[in-house]
Protein backbone atom coordinates (compact mmCIF):
# COMPACT_ATOMS: atom_id res chain seq x y z
CA UNK A 1 0.00 0.00 0.00
CA UNK A 2 2.65 2.23 0.85
CA UNK A 3 4.65 1.96 -2.73
CA UNK A 4 1.23 2.44 -4.15
CA UNK A 5 0.84 5.81 -2.33
CA UNK A 6 4.62 6.69 -3.04
CA UNK A 7 3.42 6.02 -6.99
CA UNK A 8 0.73 8.66 -6.94
CA UNK A 9 2.81 11.47 -5.45
CA UNK A 10 5.81 10.77 -7.92
CA UNK A 11 3.12 11.31 -10.77
CA UNK A 12 1.30 14.08 -9.31
CA UNK A 13 4.77 16.29 -8.91
CA UNK A 14 4.93 16.34 -12.78
CA UNK A 15 1.68 17.64 -13.51
CA UNK A 16 2.36 20.42 -10.69
CA UNK A 17 5.41 21.64 -12.35
CA UNK A 18 3.71 21.84 -15.88
CA UNK A 19 1.06 24.14 -14.29
CA UNK A 20 3.80 26.07 -12.61
CA UNK A 21 5.75 26.65 -16.14
CA UNK A 22 2.42 27.78 -18.01
CA UNK A 23 1.67 30.73 -15.52
CA UNK A 24 5.31 31.71 -16.03
CA UNK A 25 5.19 31.86 -19.54
CA UNK A 26 1.71 33.42 -19.80
CA UNK A 27 3.40 36.18 -17.64
CA UNK A 28 6.16 36.32 -19.81
CA UNK A 29 3.65 36.58 -22.64
CA UNK A 30 1.99 39.29 -20.90
CA UNK A 31 4.94 41.46 -20.33
CA UNK A 32 6.17 41.67 -23.57
CA UNK A 33 2.63 42.14 -25.19
CA UNK A 34 2.73 45.82 -22.46
CA UNK A 35 6.40 46.29 -23.61
CA UNK A 36 5.00 46.20 -26.99
CA UNK A 37 2.03 48.64 -26.53
CA UNK A 38 5.00 51.33 -24.41
CA UNK A 39 6.79 51.56 -28.02
CA UNK A 40 3.63 52.83 -29.37
CA UNK A 41 1.62 55.90 -28.23
CA UNK A 42 -1.62 56.94 -29.78
CA UNK A 43 -0.65 54.87 -32.70
CA UNK A 44 2.42 56.33 -33.99
CA UNK A 45 5.64 53.59 -34.04
CA UNK A 46 7.82 55.76 -31.73
CA UNK A 47 10.61 53.82 -33.19
CA UNK A 48 9.90 55.27 -36.63
CA UNK A 49 12.26 57.69 -37.75
CA UNK A 50 11.73 61.71 -36.39
CA UNK A 51 11.08 64.13 -39.16
CA UNK A 52 13.49 66.74 -39.93
CA UNK A 53 12.35 70.28 -38.70
CA UNK A 54 15.49 72.20 -39.94
CA UNK A 55 14.14 74.01 -42.75
CA UNK A 56 11.27 75.12 -41.08
CA UNK A 57 13.62 76.37 -38.27
CA UNK A 58 15.84 78.14 -40.30
CA UNK A 59 12.65 79.95 -42.11
CA UNK A 60 11.42 80.89 -38.79
CA UNK A 61 14.79 82.19 -37.92
CA UNK A 62 14.98 84.23 -40.73
CA UNK A 63 11.26 85.65 -39.88
CA UNK A 64 12.74 86.49 -36.70
CA UNK A 65 15.66 88.35 -38.02
CA UNK A 66 13.73 90.65 -40.51
CA UNK A 67 11.22 91.84 -38.40
CA UNK A 68 14.07 92.34 -35.75
CA UNK A 69 15.70 95.09 -38.63
CA UNK A 70 12.31 96.54 -39.06
CA UNK A 71 11.56 97.08 -35.82
CA UNK A 72 15.49 98.70 -35.46
CA UNK A 73 14.66 100.53 -39.05
CA UNK A 74 11.27 101.92 -37.79
CA UNK A 75 13.61 103.25 -34.67
CA UNK A 76 16.01 104.96 -36.37
CA UNK A 77 13.40 106.87 -38.48
CA UNK A 78 11.97 107.74 -35.40
CA UNK A 79 14.82 109.21 -34.06
CA UNK A 80 15.88 111.34 -37.32
CA UNK A 81 12.44 112.78 -37.56
CA UNK A 82 12.74 113.52 -33.57
CA UNK A 83 16.05 114.91 -34.46
CA UNK A 84 15.12 117.24 -37.24
CA UNK A 85 11.40 118.26 -35.66
CA UNK A 86 14.06 119.69 -32.76
CA UNK A 87 16.78 120.92 -35.62
CA UNK A 88 14.66 123.02 -38.06
CA UNK A 89 11.72 124.19 -34.96
CA UNK A 90 13.02 127.29 -35.95
CA UNK A 91 12.04 127.36 -39.51
CA UNK A 92 8.74 129.64 -39.62
CA UNK A 93 10.19 132.03 -36.99
CA UNK A 94 13.42 132.75 -38.49
CA UNK A 95 12.03 133.28 -42.20
CA UNK A 96 9.75 135.83 -40.36
CA UNK A 97 12.52 137.75 -38.54
CA UNK A 98 14.68 137.31 -41.85
CA UNK A 99 11.66 140.43 -43.09
CA UNK A 100 12.93 142.30 -39.59
CA UNK A 101 16.79 142.30 -40.85
CA UNK A 102 15.61 142.77 -44.68
CA UNK A 103 13.90 145.76 -43.21
CA UNK A 104 16.93 147.35 -41.38
CA UNK A 105 19.26 146.57 -44.28
CA UNK A 106 16.56 149.12 -46.19
CA UNK A 107 16.93 151.83 -43.79
CA UNK A 108 20.54 151.51 -43.65
CA UNK A 109 20.76 151.98 -47.63
CA UNK A 110 18.11 154.98 -47.70
CA UNK A 111 20.72 157.21 -45.78
CA UNK A 112 22.97 158.31 -48.01
CA UNK A 113 27.10 159.29 -47.00
CA UNK A 114 26.46 162.86 -47.62
CA UNK A 115 22.89 162.95 -45.52
CA UNK A 116 25.00 161.62 -42.63
CA UNK A 117 27.70 164.30 -42.65
CA UNK A 118 24.86 167.10 -42.72
CA UNK A 119 22.69 165.67 -40.10
CA UNK A 120 24.51 164.30 -37.08
CA UNK A 121 21.16 163.17 -35.46
CA UNK A 122 20.63 161.26 -38.84
CA UNK A 123 24.37 160.01 -38.45
CA UNK A 124 23.68 159.09 -35.06
CA UNK A 125 20.55 156.66 -35.83
CA UNK A 126 22.28 155.04 -38.71
CA UNK A 127 24.93 154.19 -36.47
CA UNK A 128 22.31 152.81 -34.13
CA UNK A 129 20.38 150.69 -37.12
CA UNK A 130 23.68 149.42 -38.26
CA UNK A 131 24.52 148.22 -34.68
CA UNK A 132 21.44 146.26 -34.25
CA UNK A 133 21.43 144.70 -37.63
CA UNK A 134 24.62 143.10 -36.90
CA UNK A 135 23.48 142.20 -33.45
CA UNK A 136 20.56 140.15 -34.87
CA UNK A 137 22.93 138.45 -37.74
CA UNK A 138 25.54 137.45 -34.64
CA UNK A 139 22.02 136.19 -32.58
CA UNK A 140 21.35 134.65 -36.11
CA UNK A 141 24.75 132.55 -36.23
CA UNK A 142 24.29 131.24 -32.77
CA UNK A 143 21.29 129.65 -33.92
CA UNK A 144 22.80 128.31 -36.79
CA UNK A 145 21.33 130.97 -39.22
CA UNK A 146 23.83 131.79 -41.63
CA UNK A 147 24.10 133.73 -44.60
CA UNK A 148 24.65 132.72 -48.11
CA UNK A 149 27.64 133.56 -49.75
CA UNK A 150 26.75 135.54 -52.64
CA UNK A 151 28.84 138.41 -54.15
CA UNK A 152 32.09 137.41 -56.42
CA UNK A 153 30.87 133.51 -56.11
CA UNK A 154 30.17 131.47 -59.32
CA UNK A 155 25.97 131.87 -59.46
CA UNK A 156 24.52 128.64 -58.06
CA UNK A 157 20.51 127.90 -58.71
CA UNK A 158 20.93 125.92 -55.47
CA UNK A 159 21.32 129.01 -53.34
CA UNK A 160 21.17 132.20 -55.41
CA UNK A 161 17.95 133.77 -57.29
CA UNK A 162 18.80 135.87 -60.61
CA UNK A 163 16.90 138.83 -60.68
CA UNK A 164 18.69 140.63 -63.39
CA UNK A 165 21.56 140.18 -65.85
CA UNK A 166 24.41 142.83 -66.53
CA UNK A 167 26.83 142.69 -69.13
CA UNK A 168 30.64 143.28 -67.59
CA UNK A 169 33.64 142.24 -69.55
CA UNK A 170 35.61 141.87 -67.10
CA UNK A 171 33.59 139.50 -65.24
CA UNK A 172 33.15 135.47 -66.33
CA UNK A 173 29.85 134.68 -66.96
CA UNK A 174 27.34 133.95 -64.30
CA UNK A 175 29.29 135.71 -61.63
CA UNK A 176 26.93 137.71 -59.15
CA UNK A 177 27.89 141.01 -59.03
CA UNK A 178 25.57 142.07 -56.54
CA UNK A 179 23.08 140.91 -53.53
CA UNK A 180 20.16 142.57 -53.43
CA UNK A 181 18.18 140.45 -50.86
CA UNK A 182 20.71 138.01 -48.67
CA UNK A 183 19.72 134.59 -48.65
CA UNK A 184 20.29 132.13 -45.47
CA UNK A 185 20.40 128.53 -44.09
CA UNK A 186 19.36 126.71 -41.46
CA UNK A 187 22.09 124.55 -40.67
CA UNK A 188 22.45 122.46 -44.17
CA UNK A 189 18.58 123.81 -45.62
CA UNK A 190 17.98 126.75 -47.34
CA UNK A 191 15.67 129.35 -45.39
CA UNK A 192 15.46 131.80 -48.98
CA UNK A 193 17.38 132.22 -51.76
CA UNK A 194 19.98 134.99 -52.31
CA UNK A 195 18.24 136.96 -54.97
CA UNK A 196 21.43 138.37 -56.76
CA UNK A 197 22.33 140.30 -59.69
CA UNK A 198 24.47 138.07 -62.12
CA UNK A 199 27.45 139.04 -64.86
CA UNK A 200 26.31 137.27 -68.07
CA UNK A 201 30.20 138.27 -69.37
CA UNK A 202 30.68 140.95 -71.86
CA UNK A 203 32.35 140.26 -75.16
CA UNK A 204 35.33 139.68 -73.35
CA UNK A 205 34.12 136.54 -71.35
CA UNK A 206 32.49 135.40 -74.57
CA UNK A 207 35.98 135.59 -76.56
CA UNK A 208 37.35 133.83 -73.86
CA UNK A 209 34.65 131.48 -74.10
CA UNK A 210 35.19 130.56 -77.46
CA UNK A 211 38.86 130.22 -76.91
CA UNK A 212 38.23 127.48 -74.58
CA UNK A 213 36.05 125.73 -76.41
CA UNK A 214 38.56 125.44 -79.22
CA UNK A 215 41.10 124.35 -76.67
CA UNK A 216 38.67 121.40 -75.83
CA UNK A 217 37.84 120.45 -79.59
CA UNK A 218 41.50 120.69 -80.19
CA UNK A 219 42.59 117.86 -77.30
CA UNK A 220 39.72 115.98 -77.86
CA UNK A 221 40.77 115.59 -81.41
CA UNK A 222 44.91 115.03 -80.68
CA UNK A 223 43.86 111.22 -78.93
CA UNK A 224 42.34 110.18 -82.62
CA UNK A 225 45.12 111.44 -84.76
CA UNK A 226 47.75 109.41 -82.59
CA UNK A 227 45.51 106.64 -82.87
CA UNK A 228 45.74 107.03 -87.19
CA UNK A 229 49.23 107.53 -86.86
CA UNK A 230 49.89 103.92 -84.76
CA UNK A 231 48.02 102.57 -86.94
Amino acid sequence: MNATMNDETANSEPADQVDIDAEIQAELDAEIENAREADSVDGIDVTEDVPDYAAEIADLKDQVLRAKAEVENTRRIAAREKLDASKYALTNFARDILRVADNLGFALMSVTEEARKDDQNLDNLYVGIDMTQKELISVFGAHNIKPVAADGQAFDHNVHEAVQQVEDADLPANTVMKTLRGGFTLHDRLLRPAQVIVSTGGPKAEAETKEAALAIDTSATAPGQNIDQET
